[in-house]
């Protein structure tokens, strides 16, 4: 499976940006989906996961009420929909896929996407 990023930018504390990641080579729906994000220097952070059906989510503390992540299996595509953002958020936001669901921030998964930045200015 391979995973494409896209969609990141730069935002002004408080507002709001969705970026998408586009899955081919494989049944995409098979897979639960999930995005993690790295900041420089910092260790990678898990921010949520979803099923391969959307009908179970999880979050990261740090990002738990101000994140959504939805998918359209018809599209292939996941989302990550970011609001309220704050200058913290700023990082590197990767997509990953694995055949099995976990709300557990420690999951290994599979397969990766190449990472697309979000920059939050203050």
């Amino acid at each position: 499976v391979q995973l494409q990023a896209s969609g990141g930018g730069l935002v002004q504390a408080g507002g709001s940006l969705r970026v998408s990641c586009v899955a081919s080579g494989g049944t995409f729906s098979n897979y639960a989906m999930a995005w993690f994000r790295q900041a420089p220097g910092k260790e990678r952070e898990f921010v949520g996961a979803i099923t391969w059906s959307g009908g179970m989510t999880s979050y990261g503390g740090s990002v738990k009420g101000r994140f959504t992540i939805s998918r359209d299996n018809d599209k292939n595509t996941v989302y990550l929909q970011m609001n309220s953002l704050k200058p913290e958020d700023t990082a590197v936001y990767y997509c990953a896929a694995d055949l099995y669901y976990s709300d557990s921030a420690s999951k290994t998964y599979d397969y990766w996407g190449q990472g697309t930045q979000v920059t939050v200015s203050s």
